[in-house]
């Protein structure tokens, strides 16, 4: 599945991406918030659950190569956040829904 027919399938907010990096396959998934962990464990081109809203979500992306981030719970990035992602073509996606929920629903997703 794609980042792009994942945000369509669970209508999630797409707030930067260009095509190329939408149409990434997506393999699998992460959720947390604690840095070095999503650094260290983290599968190459799977989904990111977080919480977190700050610059260092676009760093840690581009270093563990996630196919894209979800911010749940409505949290919006800030815009040193939005900006550097954006510039690196990282996928931000946005979800109302709790981080707990989203797993699921992106489990079921993949499968």
């Amino acid at each position: 599945m794609t980042v792009q027919s994942l945000a369509e399938t669970l209508k999630l907010t797409v707030l930067c991406g260009g095509a190329d990096a939408l149409s990434r396959e997506v393999t699998g998934g992460y959720c947390g918030d604690l840095l070095s962990w999503v650094m260290g464990r983290a599968p190459q081109n799977g989904v990111w659950i977080t919480i977190m809203s700050n610059i260092n979500v676009a760093a840690v992306a581009g270093l563990a190569d996630i196919a894209c981030v979800v911010l749940a719970e409505g949290v919006g990035p800030d815009a040193p956040l939005l900006e550097r992602a954006a510039g690196e073509n990282i996928p931000l996606l946005q979800s109302p829904e709790p981080a707990f929920t989203l797993a699921g629903r992106i489990f079921n997703a993949l499968r």
